[in-house]
């Protein structure tokens, strides 16, 4: 029997979990056809997703269409909870984009169909509520035409029979496809092309699937889930043009995300990506306890499990999102991060380090919620998505650890890079031990992240100290010197160093690597960095001229207005801090006819650098958690060199 496992994304409200509930019904998976508005769903069971009739949390269900076993992932639509969603993706074979007809292609849809594209994964689209007056799929086929892929196909109307059948029961085509359609289907591919016009012969199924996982052809569906209407199509579709994936023999396994069941074993839930898991093999130091596969909130305990199936396992403590297990090393993290950073407090007498405790578990559970501590103010502070991410946080909280928790009005999460390259110098010697670090710091493209290298000669230090300075570069987030930020877009490079036979230690390299690249950054110019939103307005044409003023004001990057008639559509990026809340400006001098959606475009050079940096009164002189002067030894004592004055006492010349 072949296995798949399909995802279910789109922006919020487009019909993800009601085409979910169709699904299922139609292969009787369930028997009631739920409904968001009833708060009776099959996959959003939890009680923040019923109240708001928003899913915010993935859940998977299992399925059969004739000889295809499916497993189907649910996926949240808000903004909010991208990370989330992005999280799965990792572990899909292919994917269903929900398009709405009301709605068509919004912001939200082209940051998913962006993030589908990264990920390679092929994709089914599916248009729903064509039920409601003025959809027309004439002008959604030309907005999928134009605005994601020319390969999209619509091929709803050459569906005949969802099962496969002939007239006589035997197999056959379920899709009837007519010249005009092989060929749109034969264009696209060039040599698939040529083939096709020397024979002028239809094109088997196993070629159109293999356009399909090659991301060469999109089939379109349309149809109105809520009604069952399209359901069957679609069905048809996944059925005769999906391929099962290929696997290694050697166990391999990607973790994509972590919960807790109601008893609060830890759950880690894994796509097995090569050989097979069995209760009690090891992973690491580890023992598999036990293996569930999920369908809803229910799941079946087995024995084993094969390669191409998502399961959770218990008794994995030590594991991440992200994760490769087995002979797949390495760990992914989503794309989307958070931006908006919030104090956090109980307003309740819970003792801070209880609440310290108690978000960390949920930010394990949770791919968009960083937790940190200000160890010197002894203040806890949760980066988020946005506020609707912030509102379930502290439900959360308060549902299963029984605190109250309070934010305070919050900031954007900035961040620093360098604006030249330089070389900072750290030396660790206190008496009996050694240790010299040189670190190269040079600046990168904007959203490079951070990457590292080493220059040095082992003639001049020893492969295992390098090895150990690219540890302890990369096992912390650095902080800038502006504001304390993290650094961002870098480049860290071993230049050279020095241990001593007798005196190096480990922790002898982490003080020096710490030391180097907080003298680099003293040492240099560096630039403040704040997120900028992609933003996507649509409004009545008469009120383009006051949201320009106000974009404008608020620092964005206009592009040219696109104005159709008597609406509009404003695309650009500008500062998150200022952006970040216009929804609410708009739908009043609109009168709620204007929309906006906001996707990161990444971090930008701040656009009100001095005003922030003398905001945050940030010290980085005061920082002794992350010291820029180094240790030096001298009649059998150790003395502190200033940052400014360490190049006079260093032992290794620059390269």
């Amino acid at each position: 029997m072949k296995h798949i496992n399909i995802g279910i994304v789109a922006h919020v409200d487009a019909g993800k979990t009601t085409l979910t509930e169709a699904l299922l019904y139609k292969t009787g998976s369930i028997r009631h056809l739920g409904r968001v508005d009833a708060k009776d769903t099959f996959l959003d069971t939890n009680e923040q997703e019923r109240e708001r009739g928003i899913t915010i949390f993935s859940k998977q269900a299992r399925l059969r269409m004739g000889s295809l076993d499916i497993t189907l992932v649910d996926t949240p639509g808000h903004v909010d909870f991208s990370a989330e969603a992005e999280s799965v993706l990792q572990v899909l074979d292919y994917c269903i984009l929900i398009i709405s007809a009301a709605d068509g292609i919004k912001g939200r849809t082209l940051t998913l169909w962006s993030l589908l594209k990264e990920y390679d994964i092929p994709t089914f689209i599916f248009v729903n509520k064509m039920d409601q007056p003025g959809a027309s799929a004439d002008a959604v086929m030309a907005e999928l035409k134009d605005r994601l892929s020319d390969a999209c196909l619509d091929v709803s109307h050459a569906c005949i029979d969802r099962d496969g059948q002939d007239a006589e029961g035997g197999p056959g085509r379920p899709f009837s496809f007519t010249d005009e359609d092989y060929e749109n289907i034969a264009m696209c591919d060039e040599g698939l092309m040529e083939e096709y016009l020397e024979s002028m012969e239809p094109i088997d199924d196993e070629r159109i699937a293999g356009l399909i996982r090659e991301r060469k052809l999109f089939p379109v569906f349309f149809g109105s889930a809520l009604k069952l209407e399209g359901v069957d199509g679609l069905m048809a579709g996944l059925s005769s043009y999906t391929l099962e994936d290929e696997y290694a023999t050697d166990f391999a396994a990607r973790v994509f995300k972590i919960t807790r069941d109601p008893a609060g074993n830890r759950l880690t839930h894994i796509k097995i990506l090569g050989g097979n898991l069995n209760n009690k093999d090891l992973i690491g130091e580890e023992k598999v306890q036990q293996i569930r596969i999920y369908s809803g909130d229910k799941f079946e305990a087995v024995a084993s499990a094969g390669a191409g199936q998502i399961v959770a396992v218990t008794g994995l403590n030590e594991t991440r999102m992200g994760m490769g297990l087995g002979a797949l090393r390495g760990t992914n993290l989503p794309l989307m991060e958070p931006v908006l950073n919030y104090k956090v407090s109980a307003d309740d007498g819970t003792d801070t380090a209880v609440l310290l405790k108690d978000l960390r578990i949920l930010e394990e559970e949770d791919p968009q919620l960083i937790i940190s501590y200000e160890e010197d103010v002894k203040e806890i502070r949760a980066a988020v998505m946005g506020e609707v991410q912030l509102e379930v946080l502290k439900r959360t909280v308060l549902d299963r650890f029984h605190v109250s928790v309070v934010f305070d009005t919050g900031t954007v999460v900035y961040k620093e890079t360098v604006a030249e390259a330089v070389e900072g110098v750290g030396h660790y010697e206190p008496l009996r031990h050694y240790a010299e670090a040189h670190i190269l710091i040079s600046p990168m493209p904007r959203g490079s992240g951070i990457t590292y290298d080493s220059v040095c000669s082992e003639d001049i230090l020893d492969r295992n100290w390098q090895r150990l300075i690219l540890t302890h570069l990369k096992e912390r987030m650095h902080k800038g010197v502006l504001t304390g930020s993290v650094i961002t877009d870098v480049k860290f490079t071993i230049l050279t160093g020095r241990a001593h036979l007798k005196h190096t230690e480990g922790g002898d390299f982490r003080q020096a690597t710490y030391r180097a690249v907080r003298q680099g950054l003293m040492s240099t110019r560096s630039i403040l960095l704040e997120p900028y939103f992609f933003y996507r307005i649509e409004l009545p044409s008469d009120s383009v001229g006051r949201a320009m003023t106000d974009l404008e004001r608020m620092k964005g990057k206009p592009q040219a207005p696109m104005i159709e008639g008597d609406r509009a559509v404003l695309t650009g990026t500008a500062p998150a801090v200022c952006i970040r809340n216009y929804a609410k400006d708009l739908a009043a001098y609109t009168k709620g006819e204007g929309a906006i959606s906001l996707s990161l475009a990444g971090y930008e050079e701040c656009h009100n650098a001095d005003e922030v940096i003398e905001s945050m009164g940030y010290i980085p002189e005061a920082d002794l958690r992350n010291s820029p002067d180094s240790v030096f030894c001298a009649h059998g004592a150790g003395f502190v060199v200033p940052w400014n004055e360490v190049r006079d006492y260093m032992h290794v010349e620059s390269p």
